[in-house]
């Protein structure tokens, strides 16, 4: 099965749900051309919810890292939300995980940005 991406917004944040394979090719471009797209519209606080990801690669790997940079640069603030064993697993291994904020579910990391802007004021 394709990558497929749902956008909503909750709370004043852009939720990206994955689901499918994010592999070299259409599920690594829908992806990227989707949180591209959520940063055109100016958005500064971004979830990318994996829980539907069943197999991504390396390549799928370095567009969800390559979406993070071009998100930084632009002030948006990247989540990660409801990753699979194997994900989690590989962000582990590929030592990502101490780069991107990962939560448990997508609640939790919408969450997350209140908890965030609390802090501040």
């Amino acid at each position: 099965m394709n990558a497929k991406i749902n956008i909503r917004h909750m709370e004043g944040v852009t939720v990206l749900a994955a689901s499918g394979r994010i592999v070299l090719g259409e599920g690594a471009i829908t992806l990227r051309d989707s949180i591209q797209e959520a940063l055109k519209t100016g958005t500064r606080k971004l979830v990318v919810d994996m829980g539907g990801v069943n197999y991504m690669d390396s390549c799928g790997l370095g567009e969800l890292t390559n979406a993070y940079t071009a998100a930084k640069a632009r002030g948006c603030d990247v989540k990660l939300a409801s990753l699979t064993k194997r994900l989690d697993n590989l962000m582990q291994i590929t030592k990502l995980a101490t780069v991107f904020d990962i939560y448990p579910d997508e609640m939790e990391a919408v969450a997350a940005f209140s908890s965030c802007q609390t802090a501040v004021q």
